[in-house]
C-alpha cells in the first residue's frame, strides 16, 4: 500500500461543485463532487450523498490513486461512449438522446419507483425508434426487480433486441437464478452493484450469476483495483461512470484505455446529462467517441459552478472524516 498523502495537500486545493442535471436522475437535480489536484493532475471524489463513510471511503482511495500516481499504459486512444436514458417520459427520448452525438448505444434507466412496466416499454420501443435497427440497446434496472417481476419485464422488453439487461435484481443468487430462467431469450445479464458495491465483488463471477461486468473506477477503489478484478473475474467487462463530473470521466476513460479487451460501448458520456461542468468543454461524445483525455479545471471554471457554503462545509468534513478511515486501515 503506498502511504496516503498529507490530508493538508489534499484539501490545499479542494473545491466542492453543484452541477445542475438537464434531466433528474437518480431522483436528484444537481450534482454536488469535491475536485482537488496532486501530482498527477486533477481527481474527483464524488461518492453519492447517502453512502456513509466506510463505502465512501472507498471512492477518496480512487481519488487520491489517480491524484497522486501515474494512470496504467493505455492501449486505446479513444473509447466508444452510450447515450444515457434516464426513466423520463417516452415523449422526452428524443430531446435526451439528442445530447449524445453519434453515440450507436442507448443505456435505458428501468424499473425506477413511481415508473410502471408499461412506462418502460414505451420508454424503450421510443428510443427503438429514434436510433433505429442497428442501435444497441442495454437497460439498467439497478436491482429494482425480484425474479419473477424481472423475469416478466424481460420477456417484455426482449421484443427492443436489447444488448443486455443490467442488475435487473439485487442479490447475486437472484440474478443466478433469473439467469438459468431467461436462458431461452439469449439476453446476457451484467452485474453493476453486485460488484461495486460488495465486500466480495468477485462473488457474482464465481456464482456464474452474470455474463459481463459493469466496472467504476470512484467505487471499486481506483484504476489499479478495477483492474485487477476484471483480470480475475475473466468476464467481459464495460465501464461505466457514477454521473461524475468530466474530472471523474477522465479517470474512467483511463481505466476504459488501459482494460486489454473492450467489447462494449461504454457509459462514460454522462456529462451531457449536465447543464455546465467543470471545464469550458466538458467531456461529451463526439461521433460516438471521447478522446483520451486529463481534464484540468481552471479557477473561473470552477468559480462558476462552486457550491453553496453549508454544502461545501458537508464535502469537506465528509472528506476528511473518509481520509481518517483510510489512515485507520492502512490504505
Amino acid at each position: 500500500m503506498s502511504p496516503l498523502p498529507p490530508l493538508v495537500d489534499v484539501l490545499a486545493t479542494a473545491r466542492v461543485v453543484a452541477l445542475p442535471l438537464a434531466t433528474r436522475f437518480r431522483g436528484i437535480q444537481t450534482r454536488e463532487a469535491v475536485v482537488f489536484e496532486g501530482p498527477e493532475g486533477w481527481t474527483e471524489f464524488s461518492p453519492f450523498v447517502e453512502y456513509g463513510d466506510g463505502e465512501a471511503a472507498t471512492w477518496l482511495a480512487a481519488a487520491l490513486d489517480f491524484g497522486w500516481h501515474p494512470t496504467p499504459p493505455p492501449v486505446r486512444a479513444h473509447v466508444a461512449v452510450n447515450a444515457t436514458v434516464p426513466a423520463v417520459a417516452a415523449s422526452a427520448v428524443d430531446r435526451v438522446l439528442a445530447r449524445f452525438d453519434g453515440c450507436r448505444t442507448a443505456k435505458v434507466k428501468v424499473a425506477e419507483a413511481g415508473r410502471t412496466l408499461a412506462d418502460d416499454v414505451a420508454r424503450v420501443r421510443a428510443v427503438r425508434a429514434a436510433m433505429g435497427p442497428e442501435g444497441r440497446i442495454r437497460v439498467d434496472a439497478n436491482g429494482g426487480w425480484n425474479v419473477d417481476e424481472a423475469e416478466r419485464a424481460i420477456h417484455a422488453l426482449a421484443e427492443f433486441d436489447l444488448e443486455y439487461v443490467e442488475q435487473p435484481c439485487a442479490e447475486v443468487e437472484e440474478l443466478a437464478q433469473l439467469r438459468e430462467r431467461i436462458a431461452y431469450l439469449d439476453i446476457p445479464i451484467a452485474a453493476d452493484e453486485s460488484v461495486r458495491k460488495a465486500t466480495d465483488p468477485l462473488r457474482v463471477a464465481r456464482a456464474g450469476a452474470a455474463d459481463l461486468l459493469v466496472i467504476k473506477a470512484q467505487p471499486l477503489g481506483g484504476i489499479r483495483a478495477a483492474l485487477a478484478i476484471v483480470a480475475e473475474a475473466r468476464l467481459p467487462a464495460v465501464v461505466s461512470s457514477a454521473l461524475d463530473t468530466s474530472v471523474g470521466l477522465s479517470m474512467g476513460l483511463a481505466l476504459a484505455a488501459a482494460l486489454p479487451d473492450l467489447e462494449y460501448d461504454c457509459g462514460l458520456g454522462t456529462a451531457s446529462l449536465f447543464t455546465t461542468d467543470v471545464v469550458a468543454r466538458p467531456l461529451r461524445a463526439q461521433d460516438g467517441f471521447l478522446p483520451l483525455t486529463r481534464i484540468s479545471p481552471t479557477t473561473a471554471t470552477l468559480d462558476r459552478v462552486e457550491a453553496p457554503e453549508d454544502r461545501r462545509d458537508w464535502w469537506l468534513e465528509r472528506l476528511t472524516r473518509c481520509y481518517g478511515v483510510l489512515a485507520e486501515s492502512g490504505a
